[in-house]
């Protein structure tokens, strides 16, 4: 299994605007093979540094699945307009990409 995570800073006041960009997308993942859950998780607010973490979590049967969603129109449909939200962050997400070890 294959946990893909982006981890976004997002400018406090952006919150309510950056989940309806989240909500309203058609990201084309449950189309995709190897393909298992999505979600949006969202952290406690930071005011003294002026943002709230999120974190957007997809779950994959592999790291090939993910790679092949990022290779594919799914991908570049889902993405098409994110450089339009580039004012809700501070600064550009992080990628982490993760294998699972152990697990119940």
């Amino acid at each position: 299994m294959y946990f893909a995570m982006n981890r976004f800073r997002v400018a406090v006041g952006q919150e309510g605007a950056f989940e309806a960009v989240w909500k309203g997308r058609d990201s084309g993942l449950a189309e995709m093979p190897g393909f298992i859950d999505f979600h949006l998780l969202r952290g406690e607010s930071v005011p003294e540094e002026g943002y709230t973490p999120f974190i957007s979590k997809s779950t994959w049967e592999s790291k090939d699945a993910f790679l092949t969603w990022t290779k594919s129109e799914n991908f570049r449909a889902a993405h098409r307009n994110a450089g339009d939200n580039r004012a809700m962050y501070l600064g550009p997400p992080k990628f982490e990409g993760y294998t699972v070890v152990e697990g119940a």
